[in-house]
């Protein structure tokens, strides 16, 4: 990561809520065309999230604690704030003297920039401004939210425009928290209705609908320069699996998310 911070820009898309088993099955049936371009070797990696509900994974993550590669360590991280005794900072690692991440690129001469999803980066109130408030741009509005059902087409309109504004010479951090995988999603699916609810199903759905829009995405971040670019879920969720529904709970199908790393270049899209 030394040398790619500094010359590459960045872009972390978290799917919110996104189960790992769902997401490989997807890849494997083909029904993630512009994810499986991208995936190494066409697939997902299976690796375990430091949180089990958004505000505490990501939290961690913009810490530099991503989800940690699910098999024996150790497991140096990519980004890591200054820290005696850690046993992840590695000489690749791009190690930062602040406390988070975003204030560690800006610091490195990144803009720094947030396109929200879920409730906790609404900036509706105090708790939902603290991850929001890590960046020098932050968007979040109901078109963006969980119940919307455009809500990724929404927020990738809102990052070309961050795109567009932006002095091309300076580089860019976006983190776009994808709201539109977590409940409700039974909409995603055509003829599911709010009286049945959201199942696996409907969370599969959600998930080919961010795909059919996520090559926009990629083409407006790899448009001036190579683009680093972590996709990952926060946390699973449960749909029934030994008696559990939701999150915030210890549970395989929580702690198991799909993680992916690549590099964006500019004419891929």
């Amino acid at each position: 990561m030394n040398e790619v911070v500094g010359r590459h820009d960045l872009l972390m898309v978290t799917l919110d809520t996104l189960r790992y088993d769902v997401a490989a099955e997807l890849v494997a049936a083909g029904r993630l065309p512009n994810l499986a371009r991208v995936l190494p070797e066409g697939r997902w990696e299976a690796r375990h999230t430091p949180g089990s509900f958004t505000y505490a994974a990501h939290t961690a993550f913009l810490a530099g604690f991503l989800p940690t590669p699910a098999a024996p360590g150790p497991h140096p991280r990519l980004f890591a704030a200054r820290f005696g005794g850690s046993e992840s900072t590695a000489p690749r690692t791009w190690v930062f003297d602040e406390p988070d991440l975003p204030s560690g690129l800006a610091r490195a001469g990144y803009h720094t920039a947030c396109i929200g999803g879920v409730g906790f980066f609404n900036k509706r109130g105090a708790l939902g401004s603290v991850l929001p408030g890590l960046f020098a741009e932050s968007h979040w509005d109901p078109e963006m939210g969980v119940t919307s059902p455009t809500s990724f087409e929404a927020q990738v309109a809102c990052a070309e425009g961050v795109v567009a504004a932006l002095d091309p010479d300076r580089r860019l951090f976006l983190l776009v928290n994808v709201a539109a995988l977590h409940q409700p999603n039974w909409f995603h699916r055509p003829g599911a209705t709010a009286a049945e609810g959201d199942t696996r199903e409907t969370h599969a759905a959600a998930l080919e609908y961010v795909d059919r829009h996520l090559g926009r995405l990629f083409r407006a971040m790899s448009g001036r320069r190579p683009c680093f670019t972590i996709v990952t879920s926060d946390h699973g969720t449960a749909y029934g699996e030994d008696g559990y529904t939701g999150h915030r709970i210890g549970h395989e199908v929580v702690w198991t998310v799909p993680y992916a790393q690549f590099t964006l270049y500019p004419g891929d899209w």
